[in-house]
């Protein structure tokens, strides 16, 4: 990570789940960028987070990892008691940790319907609810935004487009849209911003398949309108944007950041 001026989130703190990777180490490293104390949440990788922490502190950024299952109730609670613990606050929450478990709805278990709900939905309100209460009793800190505070859930374009084999995932996506939605129309006078933003197909992780084959990637690709398989930056960018003042009129929306996957 190279060193370059602060900018658009300086003096903000910004809590991303699921950061030792993919979509929310990208995010993590970008708002560090721009001037944000980084809280990085992680729930098992604590190599990869540590890596990331790293990257941020030697490019003169400030960053911390923390260890916290979301879907956990009580452990949420504590990754927020930490974080504000460390910067004083928190201005940001990028809900990104998710997972996916590919499989026929007939063959699912309620284990494995339940375990992608309670990471990817309810692992999101548990984040979503501790962040506006934060919000709510810290108030609007003027000299570093114009918000009170601001929430971006990393959805999918499978929040609206079906998915064969993935009836959990999609269910789950599904959900964070009305949920994201509703919290934005409950939130919006205490003057709370709440967006989703809806990848479509990016090099993570989680899809293996476009990590290790190029040629599946360049086939993937070839399906795209835009001609390419996303990266993490792309992401992590379009979060940036939603996370500064230069979006301050924008919430209950989803930006899908899809290469025109969705069309």
């Amino acid at each position: 990570m190279e060193k370059l001026p602060f900018k658009r989130l300086k003096g903000q703190t910004a809590l991303i789940t699921g950061a030792a990777t993919g979509i929310g180490r990208a995010t993590a490293i970008q708002m560090a960028r721009e001037g944000a104390n980084v809280a990085i949440d992680y729930l098992s990788d604590s190599a990869r987070a540590r890596e990331v922490t790293k990257i941020i502190k030697d490019a003169g950024g400030k960053a911390v990892a923390i260890q916290a299952d979301i879907s956990r109730e009580e452990q949420v609670k504590t990754l927020f008691r930490k974080v504000i613990e460390t910067y004083g606050t928190v201005h940001i929450l990028v809900s990104n940790a998710g997972i996916q478990n590919e499989k026929a709805v007939d063959k699912m278990s309620l284990e494995e319907w339940q375990k992608v709900i309670n990471v990817n939905l309810t692992g999101t309100f548990l984040c979503a609810r501790e962040a506006i209460r934060e919000f709510k009793k810290r108030g609007i800190q003027e000299q570093v935004s114009r918000a009170a505070g601001k929430i971006i859930c990393i959805s999918s374009i499978h929040d609206q487009v079906p998915w064969a084999r993935h009836a959990n995932y999609t269910a789950s996506k599904g959900g964070i849209m009305l949920l994201m939605k509703s919290m934005a129309l409950e939130a919006a006078p205490h003057k709370i911003r709440i967006n989703s933003i809806g990848p479509g197909a990016i090099k993570t992780p989680i899809n293996p398949k476009i990590m290790k084959d190029a040629r599946a990637r360049e086939k993937l690709g070839q399906s795209i309108p835009y001609r390419r398989v996303g990266e993490p930056e792309d992401i992590a960018m379009a979060a940036v944007w939603l996370a500064s003042d230069e979006s301050d009129y924008v919430t209950g929306t989803t930006l899908y950041v899809d290469g025109g996957m969705g069309l």
